[in-house]
């Protein structure tokens, strides 16, 4: 593709929730301040995620839901995955997601993005995954136990689980409305709940994993404190949880906090 026509194709989208660089062209991330977020994200759980099996998940298989454009798709392949699926409800997203690792040069064979209602669609006939990232969508639905359930049938080892959480001692779930027609929201939910961190940690707890919460500490390179975009985990109404069903969690690099 030549650059005239990818420069096209990128404009072509309604919107781009990440920035993704390909061969020089940006992708027109609607909240620019979303840059750092996702950068510090990565940096959050990717790095220690890898960490965790010596630096690299080669030889990982992973599932990646709600899976956007494909930003943490790549950021798995990059850290070394063997395979990643993405299962997300837009075509739009899946579109994006297919044009970036074709940019990025990925194999085909290493990726696969499927477009469908993550409570419609059957993990297993993928296969089993050493890794599911669910990221940003645990405060999207309202069947946490069903959704949580389905991963565990598939999920050999680690979960990471990247929330919204409702700001309350004890384990509940905040219910609030939400316009499918945003980007933002679920394709087709008009409902969804918010849980605490303990309800996070006790359902994940149900299904079979250890869990512990990962304390963010967001900074840029050279160290100063960096929260653009994303003063929710500051004050900490969002957090990312760490779920293992094998793998010791004493192995993470990251800080964890208390509940």
């Amino acid at each position: 593709m030549k650059d005239e026509e990818l420069a096209e194709k990128i404009a072509s989208f309604d919107g781009w929730h990440y920035q993704f660089d390909l061969r020089g062209h940006l992708t027109p991330i609607r909240h620019p301040k979303f840059v750092n977020r996702h950068e510090q994200r990565k940096k959050h759980f990717i790095k220690p995620l890898a960490e965790m099996f010596g630096g690299s998940l080669e030889g990982k298989r992973v599932l990646d839901l709600a899976s956007n454009a494909g930003y943490w798709s790549l950021a798995s392949v990059e850290a070394g995955c063997d395979y990643v699926l993405g299962i997300e409800g837009r075509q739009m997203h899946v579109d994006q997601a297919e044009l970036v690792f074709e940019v990025k040069g990925v194999e085909k064979e290493r990726y696969e993005f499927v477009q469908g209602d993550i409570f419609q669609t059957n993990f297993k006939e993928y296969g089993e995954f050493d890794v599911v990232l669910c990221l940003g969508l645990f405060y999207h639905v309202s069947k946490h136990v069903e959704l949580l359930e389905k991963i565990a049938e598939v999920n050999t080892d680690i979960l990471i689980i990247d929330t919204r959480v409702a700001r309350a001692s004890g384990a509940w779930m905040k219910i609030h409305g939400q316009n499918p027609k945003s980007y933002m929201s679920a394709v087709d939910r008009t409902l969804a709940m918010t849980p605490t961190r303990q309800a996070v940690h006790d359902l994940a707890k149900e299904v079979g994993y250890e869990v512990v919460v990962l304390k963010p500490d967001f900074r840029n390179e050279r160290g100063q404190p960096a929260w653009r975009g994303a003063m929710d985990y500051k004050g900490g109404s969002r957090r990312a949880f760490f779920c293992s069903k094998r793998t010791e969690l004493s192995r993470l690099t990251a800080e964890v906090e208390p509940l």
